[in-house]
């Protein structure tokens, strides 16, 4: 008698925050600000109140990228993911977006953590705002920026979320 093969585990992209927020069991959620040449991460607390930058992976290839992604969420009880969703400024997605949506199915592939896909307009923009204002040089701007924005955006999600248990 041949066994059956394991049922393919996959996780699930939402576009709602609501209906994530009663998806996740307890645990962090990391952000994810998914660029082309980097991918900056945050980390919430276990309370998800608040986000903190946690790092930056090179990209290379997806396969690469995804293994350290899940050792973080592993190592961090992550209960979700929440990507940044770079939509046009009208509110239509471009290209960008379609790569993200691509991102998000290839993590669902391989892990059934749940993905928000959140809308990350200016988040990038902002990150650099808050930079100078700090008065970060060029060079540590480029080092910690795609981290910063990750922050923003799992901030803005949480934020949000928030709204829904009060």
């Amino acid at each position: 008698m041949t066994a059956e093969p394991a049922p393919v585990v996959r996780g699930t992209t939402l576009g709602d925050a609501e209906t994530f927020a009663g998806l996740i069991g307890p645990g962090r959620l990391i952000g994810i600000d998914a660029g082309t040449k980097t991918i900056g991460l945050a980390l919430s607390d276990v309370t998800r109140t608040i986000g903190s930058a946690l790092e930056t992976i090179r990209r290379t290839k997806f396969s690469v990228d995804a293994v350290r992604l899940l050792e973080l969420a592993r190592e961090h009880a992550v209960a979700g993911f929440v990507l940044g969703f770079p939509v046009n400024l009208d509110g239509t997605e471009g290209p960008r977006a379609q790569g993200t949506r691509a991102f998000a199915r290839n993590v669902n592939a391989l892990c059934p953590l749940p993905i928000l896909l959140w809308d990350e307009r200016l988040t990038t923009s902002e990150a650099e705002r808050m930079l100078i204002a700090a008065d970060a040089s060029r060079k540590r701007r480029g080092e910690v920026i795609d981290k910063l924005a990750a922050t923003l955006i799992l901030q803005g999600a949480l934020d949000r979320m928030r709204r829904f248990s009060e």
